[in-house]
């Protein structure tokens, strides 16, 4: 091997053990994220569903958008419905989510609501990937909402 093909292959296998040697553990992340599930929830007349809480999160990679997920679950039926915008500048914000009652068939009394912050990673319009980067489930109580 040349002189400088060895320089070339020592410098590369250099770089590539300081790259490990201060790398972040497996599962580690700089972003703080937090979501949380009020403990109440509605139904309206129409048989609409109301879920909210609270999150916060830094701002997204480049690559990604951050949506909000939550679920709830009562008895045999269990709904999926998206909260509005999610803003990530690590400000502690309110959540709401909506579902139509054509879709839902929520009634009052106890339910079990999963919140999930959601991270989702782009390529070009098309979503590669989505990872749950924070999550909560409460016992809630679900009222009529008048």
């Amino acid at each position: 091997m040349r002189t400088p093909a060895r320089r070339m292959a020592l410098a590369a296998l250099s770089a590539l053990a300081a790259t490990a040697a201060f790398a972040p553990p497996a599962g580690a992340t700089v972003f703080e994220h937090g979501i949380s599930v009020h403990e109440d929830a509605y139904v309206q007349e129409d048989g609409g569903v109301i879920l909210s809480g609270t999150y916060h999160c830094e701002q997204a990679s480049p690559m990604g958008a951050m949506q909000i997920k939550a679920t709830v679950d009562q008895g045999d039926g269990r709904l999926s419905i998206g909260a509005e915008e999610v803003v990530c500048d690590g400000t502690e914000r309110r959540w709401v989510a909506h579902a139509p009652g054509a879709f839902s068939h929520v009634h009052p009394g106890r339910a079990t609501v999963t919140a999930e912050l959601q991270e989702i990673r782009l390529s070009g319009l098309m979503p590669t990937s989505v990872a749950t980067v924070a999550q909560d489930t409460e016992d809630v109580t679900v009222h009529e909402d008048r």
